[in-house]
């Protein structure tokens, strides 16, 4: 049972970066799955999340208009499309699966359970 992370690295400001998680060893389309990051010496921020149908989302104000959610259920998937990348969206990012299976957007960290290792988005000004 586990979220794999990947698509994380160095990247110019205003360029752009997908973010990938794939799920395996558990039911993956039942579930609100978000998107969370962290940077040394702060709290884990909630950044996206989509609904387990796919039709209700929730951006932070920090990136909204410049991210995207997605989820591929066949595929066990979901996505994080970064656009116009700023210094500040640096920081290492993690995906979640929520504990819950109501049909709606989670944005507390205690409202998920399963969480994948992260991987580091870096973007230099």
């Amino acid at each position: 049972v586990q979220l794999v992370e990947s698509g994380g690295g160095l990247i110019r400001a205003g360029g752009s970066r997908r973010l990938s998680c794939v799920a395996s060893g558990h039911i993956f389309k039942s579930y609100c799955m978000g998107w969370f990051r962290q940077i040394p010496g702060k709290e884990r921020e909630f950044v996206a999340g989509i609904g387990r149908n796919g039709r209700l989302l929730r951006y932070s104000d920090s990136v909204k208009g410049r991210f995207t959610i997605s989820r591929d259920d066949a595929r066990k998937t979901v996505y994080l499309q970064m656009n116009s990348l700023k210094p500040e969206d640096t920081g290492v990012y993690y995906c979640a699966r929520a504990l819950s299976p109501l049909d709606r957007v989670f944005t507390a960290s205690d409202d998920f359970g399963l969480w994948g290792q992260g991987t580091q988005v870096t973007v230099s000004s």
